[in-house]
């Protein structure tokens, strides 16, 4: 299997005393590190810049595995930056300089076309809201054009709602795109409290039957320390697997607290089997550790089961197969190595 990400990874300053650490973050960034970590054969399509920080993202990303080639150079642009700040109660608040970041302007890359007719052959595309608001409008058509083609050769599309109110000039735009991009997806991943942020809407029942009734029947609702809504209906809470994990210090203010995103595929030949989803991270028990993206090591300690749509097949009977998406707020320390 062959997964793509869309999307567009940042530069991260997160404050330790009085010094400031250099890491980087994504949503799809994210999620497309666990799945190369997990085994799942990965590429990234982002445009970075050819900076000496553009470069050594490469490096980095190239290290976990991630196919690199999807990764355009825009030498005129580099990549954006978000700096982390804590309140003595430490509640994050985040500050932004991406307005003229090379992922917005990936469209416009040289090369982009070869890249698209590249990420048409995938297996899964996947890619979020925000990957959308990044984009002017044309490169948003693109994108869903390139979601059409993946599922007209038979693939996968996977759509994440995340929605940042900042990236939107008013939610009418944002409600638009977000309905325009579960039209073409296949697995939808709403969070509810996004969906209450957007639309208004505050039952799990009401957003799985909005993302439904465009066309995204598979449709799992995260619902934070609740778990997630089943495409059937079922509420799965988070297991207690999770709970048994604790941090190895306790909790600061510059603690990085992981979000689980879960979804479920259909089992191939194996149509009576019923879903065991796994959500990860603080909807288990509220567990919290400074990295976003942990270990190997830790991963088995939560409990954690990245196999990301690594089961299915073109044509799918009924019932669902365990799949997790662990897709944190990224803070992964360039240069350092994550203890066991």
């Amino acid at each position: 299997m062959r997964a793509v990400l869309v999307g567009e990874a940042m530069l991260e300053l997160s404050q330790e005393g009085s010094l400031w650490r250099l890491a980087y973050g994504g949503d799809t960034l994210n999620t497309a590190i666990h799945l190369a970590r997990s085994g799942v054969e990965t590429a990234y399509l982002s445009a970075l810049g050819t900076d000496p920080f553009s470069e050594d993202l490469r490096t980095r990303w190239a290290a976990e595995g991630l196919d690199t080639s999807l990764v355009l150079d825009n030498p005129s642009r580099n990549p954006g930056l978000y700096a982390i700040t804590c309140d003595d109660m430490g509640e994050r608040s985040f500050t932004y300089w991406r307005g003229e970041s090379a992922a917005r302007a990936l469209f416009d890359c040289p090369g982009i076309e070869t890249a698209l007719a590249q990420a048409e052959s995938a297996d899964l595309l996947a890619f979020s809201l925000i990957s959308l608001a990044i984009l002017p409008q044309s490169g948003r058509q693109g994108l869903l054009t390139l979601a059409r083609k993946v599922r007209a050769n038979g693939g996968l599309v996977a759509f994440d709602g995340n929605y940042r109110p900042r990236l939107w000039p008013d939610q009418a735009t944002a409600r638009a795109a977000r309905d325009a991009a579960i039209a073409v997806a296949s697995i939808g991943l709403p969070t509810l409290e996004d969906e209450t942020m957007l639309s208004g809407e505050t039952d799990a029942e009401a957003v799985a039957a909005h993302w439904q009734g465009l066309g995204c029947s598979e449709t799992i609702v995260k619902l934070g320390p609740e778990g997630c809504r089943l495409p059937d209906g079922e509420i799965v809470p988070p297991p207690k697997s999770c709970a048994r994990w604790t941090p190895a210090a306790p909790a600061t203010p510059s603690t990085q607290v992981t979000s689980a995103r879960a979804c479920a595929a259909k089992r191939q030949h194996r149509p009576q089997s019923r879903a065991t989803l796994w959500p990860a991270g603080p909807s288990c028990a509220g567990a919290q550790y400074r990295r976003g993206i942990p270990t190997e090591g830790e991963h088995a300690r939560l409990g954690v089961h990245v196999s990301y749509l690594s089961h299915f097949a073109e044509s799918r009977p009924s019932g669902y197969d365990a799949i997790v998406v662990v897709r944190p707020a990224c803070q992964t320390r360039m240069g350092e190595q994550f203890p066991e």
